[in-house]
C-alpha cells in the first residue's frame, strides 16, 4: 500500500484551496473510473488490472527460464515507454553487482550513438545473446535502427537466430509483423489500448523483468491491489496527491522534485519523468518532473532546492524497510569522528537525513510530500507503479488535458526527418 504524507505541504496551501483541490481531483477520478475523461481509448492499462491474463504471466515465465538458461545476454531494444519501466523495475529489484545468476540484460535503440551501438556488438562478441525488439510500428527510428545492425549480427553469429529474436509490436501491422513473414520470431502483443508510458506491466516490460529474474507475478498483482485501493474514493493517496501538486502548480510552482534515498530507485525516478512529462506537459501546462538521488545530489543541486528560485514542489519517495541494515561499530581512535553514530543502521541514518532534509527545504520554501513504501519488493514496487499511472490520469483530468496523447513529441520527429531528407 502506498502512503501519502502531504503535511508539510498544508502550510503552503489554505484549507479552501486545497478542499477545492480535492473535490476536484474526485470528479476527475470519477472520469476516469466511468471512462468519461479524454483519452478514454488508452485506459488498456486499467483494464489489465480488472482481468489479470495468468496464462499470459506463466508464458513469460516460462519463455524467461529457457532465455536464463541459454543466454549470457538479452538484449532489448526499444526506448521511451518501451525501456524505461523495465529498466526502472530490473533496477530497483535486482542486486547492485552481478551474481553471475541469469544473463545480463542490456538496452539498445535508447539513442543514435554509434559509440556506443559499435561497443555493444564488440561486447556481445562471444556470448549467447537473445534479443527483444519492442515498437508498435517498428519503424521509430532509434529502435530501427539498432535493430537493422544488431538484427544483422544475429543472423552472422547464430544459425539459430530467428529462435532468438523475439518482437513485441502492434497486434497485427507494422513493420515487425512484415518482416515475421519472412522469419518466424517469437512474438509478443502491445495491448492496443496502451500507451509506451503506461506499459510496464504488459509483455512490454515483464519480459525483460522476467528475464532478470524478477517475480513477474507479484510485481503484477501488488499492481492489482493497488488497483482495487484506489477505485475507492476514500482514502485514496492518488486523489490527494494529484489534488495537492495540482493546486500548487496553479498557486505558481512549476517544477516538481522526485528526491529518495535508496540509489536502486533512481531509474524508477527516469520512468516517473517521462510519465510525468509526456502526460502533463500540454497547453504550455504542467509540473516539470525533475528526478534527484539523495544524498548525492545533495552535494550538487542541493543547494538550488533550498535557496535557489522557489518555484519548486518536493516529493520523496521512502521505504519503511530499504534493506540497510548495516550498522556502525565503535572504532577506538575515532579519527573520522563518527563514534556518535555507533549502533546506528544505515537506514536510521538514512531516514534521519531524509527528516532534516525535508524540514530544511520547508524552511526554505519548498512544500514537502513523502510517498511511503513498505519495502523495496515486487509487491510494492507493482503498487507504486499503478499509484503513479493512476495519479497522472486523474491530474491530467484536473488540467483539461488529455493525459494520454503526446502531440509535442513528433515535432521534433517532424524537423528531425526533414533535414535528414525522409522521403
Amino acid at each position: 500500500m502506498i502512503r501519502l504524507d502531504y503535511t508539510q505541504a498544508k502550510s503552503f496551501l489554505p484549507d479552501p484551496e486545497l478542499a477545492q483541490g480535492l473535490e476536484r481531483a474526485r470528479d476527475a477520478h470519477a472520469r476516469l473510473m466511468d471512462g468519461s475523461g479524454a483519452g478514454s481509448e488508452y485506459l488498456g492499462w486499467r483494464d489489465l488490472m480488472v482481468e489479470p491474463d495468468d496464462a499470459l504471466l506463466g508464458n513469460l515465465q516460462d519463455v524467461a527460464a529457457e532465455i536464463r538458461q541459454r543466454a549470457d545476454v538479452f538484449l532489448s531494444i526499444g526506448i521511451g515507454g518501451s525501456y524505461l519501466g523495465a529498466k526502472a523495475v530490473i533496477e530497483a529489484l535486482t542486486p547492485y553487482f552481478p551474481t553471475g545468476d541469469g544473463p545480463e540484460v542490456l538496452f539498445a535503440g535508447k539513442d543514435m550513438s554509434g559509440a556506443y551501438l559499435r561497443e555493444l556488438l564488440g561486447y556481445l562478441e562471444g556470448k549467447s545473446v537473445y534479443v527483444n525488439v519492442i515498437s508498435k510500428s517498428g519503424t521509430t527510428l532509434e529502435p530501427a535502427i539498432a535493430f537493422r545492425f544488431v538484427r544483422e549480427w544475429m543472423e552472422l553469429h547464430f544459425d539459430d537466430a530467428d529462435d532468438r529474436i523475439i518482437v513485441t509490436t502492434d497486434p497485427e501491422r507494422g513493420a515487425l509483423n512484415e518482416l515475421r513473414k519472412a522469419h518466424p520470431y517469437r512474438k509478443y502483443v502491445i495491448p492496443p489500448r496502451v500507451g509506451g508510458r503506461f506499459s510496464v506491466l504488459t509483455p512490454v516490460g515483464l519480459l525483460p523483468i522476467a528475464v532478470a529474474g524478477v517475480d513477474i507475478r507479484s510485481l503484477f498483482y501488488g499492481a492489482v491491489a493497488e488497483s482495487e485501493r484506489l477505485s475507492q474514493l476514500d482514502n485514496n493517496s492518488a486523489i490527494e496527491y494529484a489534488a495537492v501538486r495540482c493546486r500548487l502548480l496553479e498557486n505558481g510552482y512549476s517544477t516538481e522534485v522526485l528526491a529518495h534515498f535508496e540509489p536502486r530507485l533512481s531509474s524508477i525516478g527516469g520512468w516517473w519523468q517521462q510519465l510525468y512529462g509526456e502526460s502533463e506537459g500540454k497547453g504550455h501546462n504542467g509540473l516539470l518532473p525533475v528526478s534527484l538521488q539523495y544524498s548525492t545530489d545533495l552535494h550538487s543541486l542541493g543547494q538550488y532546492v533550498q535557496d535557489g528560485k522557489r518555484n519548486l514542489i518536493e516529493t520523496f519517495l521512502i521505504a519503511e524497510d530499504d534493506g540497510g541494515d548495516m550498522t556502525v561499530d565503535i572504532d577506538s581512535a575515532n579519527l573520522d569522528g563518527l563514534n556518535y553514530l555507533e549502533g546506528k543502521s544505515l537506514t536510521e541514518i538514512n531516514r534521519k537525513a531524509y527528516e532534516g532534509t525535508a524540514r530544511a527545504h520547508v524552511q526554505g520554501g519548498v512544500p514537502v510530500l513523502t510517498l511511503w513504501l513498505e519495502n523495496i519488493t515486487p509487491g510494492s514496487i507493482g503498487e507504486l507503479i499503478y499509484f503513479f499511472q493512476h495519479a497522472v490520469a486523474v491530474s491530467g483530468y484536473m488540467l483539461r488535458i488529455n493525459p494520454f496523447d503526446q502531440p509535442g513529441v513528433e515535432a521534433y520527429k517532424k524537423e528531425m526527418f526533414r533535414l535528414l531528407g525522409k522521403p
